[in-house]
């Protein structure tokens, strides 16, 4: 019988003397004088009090690895630090962590994740640096064919995705949330903290008064009382409370697009894209122009906006606004943007970026410096700014904070969903209203027309929105705290996503109610493939069949979690037949699983594998290098 480890044994870390934080260095041994050495990976993963979920993950992994003579170094940091390792400095040979996006995405995100022009960039941008000329034809492909045909690419972009496994997709977790409903309800039963879920929610009927009432979180993620740079890629991950601060031209609903700041748009021709804008103002009073996005467009692909010798791309909405190749202002509230011969899907959601404000950011533009010492041409002041007292258009704007305590917002009350709650008279009624008696008049002189409609195209849940007055946002030590806020009455609901251990506390508590929903957030281990041995796509194969997908759901997930093997899961319309999880077998790279009854590795297939791909091992059991 093949030599095996116990499932739980893996899960717990059993005499995993790798997994220990603290600084350890970089171990790689595959090339060196010593030929004998083994081969040491380090794995990157956020602390066990930030994700319970993912150092459970890692430690499996690590187990699997050692087994099979691979030595592994785990190294926990925190968030900001290890989003700055593996998305800027691509310093790192695995790690493990959830990708960006909350809700279900267009498979387009894939073009910015995995294109090789953007292997150099910072950001989501292609991270693993992947090399691949098939993958970059696909991406394209997606992106041209007619909206009714590109099933078929995305398709084929999904499989060649999955054999080559610059990532493996671990599980979809669901979003996990605890609220209470006596000050406000229509919570999102999916997802209940996103732009969407606040501002739908309603005022309960025992509190509606004149004064809209305080609506107040409860999270573990200290950074947004610190940081509202909605372009830093280190700080950012989902974005919804800087899409409450900064509107972006359209917003998905459901499984719509839908005019937000834009009144709307047409196709003047096959790539130009007319944007109209609606009635708006910057924060600070500043109305907002066709100026303002066109320079948005220019200045998230180049943040110098031409002072520096290369340009410097903002990191964050690479895809979308590498899509906009150029904006032209037709009058100050129309804009053409120039976009590549793209389809309609593509294009809108090229649209989906905030806008921010020229006469803010224009100041920003310049080499970043700290105390004097300038960076390389490659860092901007836009990109390492904090942005205190941000300056946007959304509907609700920044009051004060206390930095890694708690951060206030109040309605912003001339938001274009507020102003749509009012009434809106025609030309001729305003003309009766103001007549002077004897047939004059102080009104606009075209009777027959109306003043234009704040909300126009946007969905009536949006109407009069936020219900709320104002903001608040207290920082806690863990799910545990955040759920007892919540049960206690001082918070409305849970900001930060919860994990699974805290779903018997909600349960306890008499108050609050879970919400459980989907997420496209996936949990994912990401490769370094620039460098040997993760370069090799055979390796990585062989790694993603170390992953227990179906035991880590059951135990780290407490079955609050789907495995998977796409990144499109989340969209199932997207994921062909021989792609989806059926009867708990991965259809692409199926666990390396024994013949025992405890279902535990068999290590002496990963190291046939192993050898079959070129590696060997020494008398000791550990993969060194190639001989």
């Amino acid at each position: 019988m093949a030599e095996g480890i116990r499932r739980r044994e893996a899960l717990a870390g059993i005499g995993v003397a790798a997994a220990s934080a603290g600084c350890i260095g970089r171990v790689r041994n595959i090339v060196g004088r010593d030929r004998s050495s083994q081969l040491v990976l380090e794995i990157l993963v956020l602390p066990t009090d930030s994700d319970p979920v993912g150092i459970r993950i890692a430690r499996s992994l690590s187990e699997h690895l050692n087994a099979v003579g691979i030595g592994t170094r785990i190294e926990t940091v925190a968030t900001t630090e290890i989003r700055r390792e593996t998305l800027i400095n691509h310093d790192f040979d695995l790690y493990v962590g959830q990708y960006k996006e909350a809700e279900p995405f267009d498979p387009d995100a894939l073009y910015g994740l995995l294109h090789s022009r953007f292997t150099a960039e910072a950001g989501w941008q292609n991270p693993f640096g992947l090399t691949e000329v098939a993958v970059d034809d696909l991406l394209e492909e997606q992106r041209t064919v007619p909206n009714e045909d590109r099933g078929e690419s995305v398709a084929e972009l999904q499989r060649r995705v999955c054999d080559l496994q610059p990532f493996t997709v671990v599980a979809f977790p669901d979003a996990l949330s605890a609220v209470r409903t006596e000050t406000f309800t229509g919570w999102d039963t999916e997802r209940p903290v996103s732009l969407g879920g606040l501002l739908s929610l309603e005022q309960a009927d025992s509190e509606e008064s004149d004064d809209p009432p305080t609506l107040q979180l409860a999270t573990t993620d200290e950074r947004i009382t610190t940081n509202w740079n909605p372009i830093a890629a280190e700080h950012r991950r989902h974005g919804t409370f800087t899409s409450l601060l900064y509107d972006r031209l359209a917003e998905t609903h459901g499984d719509e697009v839908v005019p937000w700041l834009a009144r709307d748009w047409e196709r003047v021709d096959e790539e130009t894209f007319r944007v109209t804008l609606r009635d708006s103002t910057w924060h600070d009073g500043t109305p907002i122009t066709a100026s303002d996005v066109a320079f948005t467009y220019a200045f998230l692909r180049d943040t110098s906006m031409g002072g520096t010798e290369t340009a410097v791309p903002a990191p964050q909405f690479r895809g979308r606004s590498a899509t906009v190749v150029d904006s032209t202002v037709v009058d100050d509230v129309t804009v053409d943007l120039s976009i590549e011969n793209v389809n309609r899907a593509v294009a809108e959601r090229a649209l989906q970026i905030p806008v921010l404000p020229e006469h803010v950011w224009s100041e920003l533009t310049d080499p970043a410096t700290v105390a004097g010492f300038e960076f390389d041409e490659g860092t901007t002041e836009a990109l390492v700014s904090n942005n205190e007292d941000p300056v946007g258009s959304g509907p609700m704007r920044f009051v004060d904070s206390t930095a890694e305590a708690s951060v206030s917002f109040e309605r912003n009350p001339d938001h274009f969903l507020v102003r749509g709650d009012e009434p809106h008279a025609t030309a001729v009624e305003t003309e009766a209203e103001t007549s002077d008696g004897d047939g004059g008049s102080d009104s606009i002189e075209d009777s027959g027309g109306s003043s234009p409609n704040p909300t126009e195209g946007i969905p009536d849940v949006y109407h009069g929105k936020p219900v709320f007055d104002r903001l608040e946002i207290e920082v806690v030590g863990s799910d545990v705290a955040a759920v007892q806020l919540v049960g206690d009455g001082f918070a409305d609901g849970t900001a930060s996503k919860l994990g699974p251990d805290a779903v018997p506390r909600i349960g306890r508590e008499a108050d609050a109610t879970l919400i459980s929903g989907p997420s496209a957030a996936f949990y994912h281990v990401g490769y370094n493939t620039r460098q040997a041995p993760l370069s090799n796509f055979q390796f990585r194969q062989i790694l993603a069949s170390l992953v227990d997908k179906a035991t880590l759901v059951d135990d780290a997930f407490t079955g609050y979690a789907r495995p998977a093997a796409s990144v499109l899961n989340a969209s199932p319309e997207w994921v062909p037949d021989d792609l989806t999880w059926t009867d708990g077998h991965d259809p692409v790279h199926p666990f390396y699983r024994g013949d025992g009854e405890d279902g535990g590795l068999d290590t002496e297939r990963v190291r046939q594998a192993l050898r079959d791909a070129g590696y060997w091992f020494n008398e000791r059991g550990e993969l060194v290098t190639r001989s």
